[in-house]
């Protein structure tokens, strides 16, 4: 009987195992799976045996992956993001839950050592913050984004040496930037694609940057302007060129489609007033080196357009006719849709602070020279918008723009594009031929000109 009871016992104990085994394997998330992998890696379960890296291997919330020397794998995840996991690192997908249209979507990695090429899916591009990779240095911030991330110690440095074209500027693309935000921002291109603004997002020529009712937005540009855009507004930049080396030839055109702004000129209109410029449908404004509020009450187009000036001058013209309206600091007036002026006794109501008390972040747009052999984090960005984030710093970055941040905490955007970047070998996540890509690397090919 006793030996009976040991049976069972033992039988019990095992079958406990097993189904706890079983049960925490149902439990984990399925994160996606390898498309692509070359060299040797593992993807590895907590308190499981590594598996090998290969075609198809599905991937869970909690898998440690790992590449050696010469490997790298692309991955695909439940929400499309792509991802090629580089030589030598180490990536971990801490968490990982994506369900259509749900709003608890997110995605946390941490990025042990070495690095990766991604093009992110649809849990960043739905929710501004749902989407973060944590490294010892800093926590990347992803805002629907194509983007590398490099941990570097000396091996980038000397990866740098061994390119022989020069360094490309790390040039801002972005007109400008948001530096406060309330409610939902988006922002239409040229091509009616459509993304949501956070604080650091970019805005750039041709873009219509739209607020919900009730939201509001104050944006930064290259030359120190500033617009703080009203609730329910859609605000146009139809041309920005800026050269901090020659602000006279700079240009600003913008126009006011609907709603309200709150506008202070910067360093083109010093230089060059004639450059710069305001149109809505029933008016175009010059300015002067001003600051000014402009409203309509809906649409502009059919509408009062209400002007007031809290600083400098304006000059206002009414669509279809040649002669100016000038209003200096405490004057205003409503042009009516035919053209008809008339007095405005109090300024427009408009939500959201003059900008000119706004505070804009001095890293916005500045930029220092920075070796490739510094120890640390860099991002470049392709498109979209990161925010590298310290315990003390925080770096926004745009379409274009590489970042850097040390291990004391500091972030800099560098003079040049890191050369180790930009001329990276590995294949893109999106690469239609990655074995290709990867022997033509091995063998110091430049895949110009390749079907990859």
């Amino acid at each position: 009987m006793l030996e009976l009871n040991i049976h069972r016992s033992a039988t019990t104990l095992c079958i406990g195992a097993l189904l706890t085994l079983c049960g925490g394997a149902a439990l984990a998330q399925s994160a996606g799976e390898v498309e692509f992998a070359r060299g040797v890696g593992f993807a590895q379960s907590p308190g499981q045996p590594p598996r090998t890296l290969g075609k198809g291997l599905p991937l869970s919330e909690g898998d440690r992956l790992t590449t050696s020397d010469g490997a790298s794998a692309i991955l695909r995840l439940e929400d499309g993001t792509r991802m090629t996991v580089r030589p030598n690192s180490e990536l971990v997908i801490t968490q990982y839950r994506y369900r259509e249209n749900a709003s608890d979507n997110n995605m946390l990695l941490q990025m042990v050592r070495g690095g990766f090429r991604a093009v992110t899916g649809l849990i960043s591009k739905n929710a501004p913050n749902a989407a973060k990779v944590q490294t010892s240095t800093a926590t990347i911030g992803i805002r629907g984004t194509d983007f590398d991330a490099r941990l570097c110690s000396r091996d980038c440095g000397a990866e740098a040496a061994r390119v022989a074209e020069s360094a490309r500027p790390n040039a801002v693309l972005a007109s400008a930037k948001v530096v406060q935000s309330q409610g939902e921002i988006h922002a239409v291109d040229a091509d009616n694609n459509r993304r949501r603004l956070v604080e650091g997002g970019g805005i750039y020529p041709g873009d219509v940057v739209e607020t919900a009712p009730g939201a509001r937005a104050v944006i930064a540009f290259r030359d120190d302007s500033r617009i703080t855009l009203g609730s329910s507004t859609r605000f146009r930049i139809d041309n920005f060129v800026y050269d901090e080396q020659n602000a006279g030839e700079g240009r600003f055109l913008a126009s006011l489609l609907r709603g309200s702004v709150r506008a202070l000129t910067g360093l083109i209109a010093k230089a060059n007033n004639r450059n710069v410029g305001l149109s809505t449908a029933t008016a175009t404004i010059g300015i002067r080196g001003t600051g000014f509020d402009a409203a309509c009450p809906g649409e502009c187009t059919g509408n009062n357009l209400n002007l007031f000036t809290w600083l400098g001058s304006i000059a206002v013209t009414p669509q279809g006719r040649t002669g100016m309206e000038i209003l200096q600091a405490g004057q205003g007036l409503v042009v009516l849709p035919t053209g008809t002026v008339e007095p405005l006794t109090a300024p427009p109501a408009i939500e959201g602070p003059r900008p000119d008390e706004v505070t804009v972040p001095p890293k916005l747009f500045a930029m220092e020279n920075l070796p490739d052999t510094e120890e640390g984090l860099f991002v470049y960005v392709r498109d979209g918008h990161i925010e590298v984030a310290t315990a003390g710093d925080v770096l926004h970055l745009g379409r274009g723009e590489a970042g850097f941040a040390a291990q004391q905490g500091t972030t800099v955007r560098p003079l040049n594009i890191p050369k180790f970047l930009d001329f990276d070998v590995v294949p893109m996540p999106t690469s239609r031929n990655p074995l290709l890509q990867s022997v033509l690397q091995d063998n110091n090919i430049k895949a110009r000109n390749t079907c990859t």
